[in-house]
């Protein structure tokens, strides 16, 4: 059985986030083991300058790297990843968990995810152009997940 970490940085907030990734692992278990990892958020000042928010990224990005499985294939979400289809995406997946039993998904805070941990990626996904919540990216995340697997699995989830 594959093992998929999610490290994410900072804990969801709101319970409709928490049921519905919840909801999602509980149909992720006859295919994976998944397991999620939530990092501290920096905190940051109201209006923080250039050199502010680099810090902020780079502290986040330290602790990211200290809770990546060793030996996974590292999946971070970043605009400049490439989008898939959900087919491709499944398909994806597939070609990685025949290299290797564990990947890690990563997703970055407010300010995103610091170099150092984009250039850990096997691939990088992005979710398109436009900009989602990281509580929510999680979200997105864990359904794509499930959904890729159904895929893969044949099961009538993906339509």
């Amino acid at each position: 059985m594959i093992n998929i970490t999610v490290v994410c940085v900072g804990k969801l907030k709101e319970q409709y986030l928490r049921d519905g990734c919840a909801e999602y692992l509980k149909r992720l278990s006859p295919y994976a083991k998944v397991q999620i990892i939530e990092v501290a958020e920096e905190r940051a000042p109201e209006d923080p300058s250039s050199a502010q928010i680099l810090n902020i990224i780079e502290k986040e990005g330290a602790r990211i790297i200290e809770k990546i499985p060793k030996g996974a294939a590292v999946i971070p979400l970043c605009i400049e990843g490439r989008e898939y289809s959900s087919p491709e995406f499944a398909a994806q997946i597939e070609r990685i968990s025949l290299q290797n039993s564990k990947i890690a998904f990563v997703i970055g805070g407010s300010f995103g995810l610091a170099d150092k941990v984009k250039s850990l990626g096997k691939i990088k996904l992005s979710f398109g152009k436009i900009t989602l919540p990281h509580q929510l990216a999680r979200l997105v995340l864990c359904e794509q997940i499930y959904r890729a697997f159904s895929i893969i699995n044949n099961s009538r989830y993906h339509k």
